[in-house]
C-alpha cells in the first residue's frame, strides 16, 4: 500500500495537556533544544494530512506552538481524556458527521507520517468501522507478558476482537510448557495507540458509559467493543518510533532521534 495515495480527506488533531503524574509539563519538555510537541507536530506535517491542529487547555503550550506557526484550538480545562478534547475540536470547527480525524498523541516524537496516513486509510477503506488503529508482530514472549504492552486479537477479517494488557491469545499448550518463546503458529499483536476516528462516530462514543472491561484493563478503546462498535486493525506498514512516559523514555527518545539524524546523512549507494 502506498500511504500517499488517499482519496478522502483528514485531518490530525493533536491533544496536549501540561499536566502529566509522571511527567509534569511534558510538552514543553526539549529534546535538542525543541519541545517535545514540536517534534509530534512537526512529523505530522509530514503526512498527507489536510490540517494539523494542537488542541490543548494550557496558553503555555498554546504560546510555544503559535510562535513557530502551529494552528492551536484552545479547548476546555475539564477533559478526561483525549477523545473527549478531540471531540470539541470537531464540534466547534464544526466538521461533518463523514469526516475522518486522527488522534495523534502529543508525546510521540516518532511517530511516522507514512502510519498517520495508513491509519486515516484504514478507516476510508472500512467505513462500516466508526474507527480504526495499528498493530505490529510481537517478536518476543517477554513484550507478550509485560502489562505495559497492549496486545490486540482479531478476527479473518483485521477487526477488533480484544484489546488487553494480559498475554492474548493464551496458547494453552505452549504457556503450560514454557514462556519463554512465542510459538510460531499464532499471530501475537502488539497495539500501536494511533486511532483515527469518524467524526460522528467519537460524538457518539462520549455518549457510552464507561464499561467495566475498560475500567479494568485502564483502556479507553474497550469502550467501543463493549457497546458493539467495531475497530479495524492494520498492520502496520513501518516500526513505529518510541513514546515518551517516563524520564527515562526521554534518554530512549534522545538517542533514537540521534540514530535516525545519523542515518539520514548516510551516503547512499549508487544505483545503476
Amino acid at each position: 500500500m502506498n500511504s500517499k495515495h488517499i482519496e478522502q480527506r483528514f485531518r490530525v488533531v493533536i491533544p496536549a495537556r501540561f499536566g502529566s503524574t509522571r511527567l509534569p509539563g511534558k510538552p514543553l519538555i526539549e529534546i535538542h533544544g525543541k519541545p517535545l510537541i514540536l517534534w509530534v507536530w512537526e512529523r505530522a506535517c509530514v503526512s498527507s494530512a489536510a490540517e494539523v491542529l494542537i488542541a490543548t487547555d494550557d496558553p503555555r503550550i498554546a504560546e510555544v506552538c503559535s510562535d513557530v506557526g502551529a494552528e492551536v484550538v484552545m479547548t476546555r480545562t475539564d477533559h478526561r481524556s483525549g477523545s473527549e478534547r478531540l471531540a470539541e475540536v470537531a464540534e466547534r470547527r464544526g466538521w461533518a458527521a463523514g469526516d475522518i480525524l486522527v488522534n495523534v498523541q502529543g508525546d510521540e516524537p516518532g511517530i511516522s507520517p507514512q502510519l498517520i496516513d495508513q491509519v486515516a486509510i484504514g478507516l476510508a477503506s472500512h467505513p462500516d468501522a466508526g474507527m480504526s488503529t495499528l498493530a505490529c508482530h510481537l517478536e518476543d514472549a517477554a513484550s507478550l507478558f509485560d502489562p505495559n504492552v497492549v496486545k490486540v486479537v482479531t478476527d479473518a477479517q483485521g477487526y477488533a476482537l480484544y484489546f488487553s494488557r494480559a498475554p492474548v491469545p493464551w496458547h494453552r499448550e505452549q504457556f503450560l510448557r514454557d514462556r519463554t518463546r512465542l510459538p510460531n503458529e499464532v499471530p501475537f499483536l502488539r497495539h500501536i495507540g494511533l486511532y483515527a476516528y469518524q467524526v460522528g462516530f467519537l460524538a457518539r462514543y462520549l455518549e457510552w458509559t464507561a464499561a467495566s472491561l475498560e475500567e479494568a484493563e485502564s483502556l479507553e478503546q474497550l469502550r467501543v467493543l463493549w457497546h458493539g462498535g467495531r475497530i479495524h486493525v492494520s498492520l502496520a506498514e513501518t516500526v513505529p518510533g518510541p513514546g515518551v512516559d517516563t524520564p527515562d523514555d526521554l534518554q530512549r527518545v534522545t538517542r533514537w532521534l540521534d540514530e535516525q539524524c545519523w542515518a539520514a546523512l548516510e551516503p547512499k549507494p549508487e544505483t545503476r
